[in-house]
């Protein structure tokens, strides 16, 4: 499928298995900018990504200009996650099955600013709604100090661009996940907290 300029290939299940590298590779350069300041290690990124090889509602969106791979999204059932993303969604009391996780999206940024992101988040959506049995899309995002010494003094929050999404942020829906920052020495827990879309609002 090809919007404007840029390609977009859809993946789902074990479709994803021959894109790993390459999606790894993406991700690490991305996620390596604040707020996340991931140190990235494709044997990491290989065990993250096998759930989505392994899940056969999943969906990985892939964005080529020309031949480079310059963004992709990820989302599956929230009800396939691991314990560290259905954990808080099964302590607050809601019907997990009803929730599509949208993973990730990520975009070099040199492809800033043109469309892409916005097509990521209804690429995900739209296989949510495809696929049926889901009320809610979610995702979450890593909380940083407003102080924190590494934050760019350029750095701009995307909670507007997600509002105007349609998601609203949760404070009391919250998780933990591990990863090495680019300053640290091992990995540590990252706070991460969840943003929520009704998929069946107009």
């Amino acid at each position: 499928m090809s919007a404007g300029e840029f390609v977009y290939e859809r993946l789902s299940g074990a479709q994803i298995a021959t894109h790993i590298d390459d999606l790894a590779r993406l991700r690490i350069d991305v996620f390596r900018e604040f707020p996340y300041l991931y140190d990235g290690d494709e044997a990491y990124e290989r065990n993250y990504l096998q759930t989505y090889v392994d899940s056969p509602r999943s969906i990985v969106t892939l964005v080529y200009d020309d031949e480079e791979l310059v963004g992709a999204t990820t989302g599956l059932p929230m009800a396939d996650e691991t314990d560290e993303f259905r954990r808080a969604f099964d302590q607050a009391g809601y019907a997990v099955p009803t929730i599509f996780y949208c993973g990730e999206s990520v975009l070099k940024n040199t492809h800033r600013g043109r469309g892409i992101y916005k097509h990521l988040f209804q690429a995900r959506e739209e296989n949510a709604r495809a696929l049926g049995g889901f009320d809610i899309a979610t995702f979450c995002c890593v909380q940083r100090p407003a102080n924190h010494p590494l934050r760019p003094a350029s750095y701009v929050p995307l909670n507007d661009i997600w509002t105007r999404f349609g998601y609203t942020e949760h404070p009391e829906l919250e998780t933990e996940y591990s990863w090495k920052d680019i300053d640290e020495s091992s990995a540590t827990p990252k706070r991460m907290r969840f943003w929520m879309k009704d998929l069946h609002a107009k």
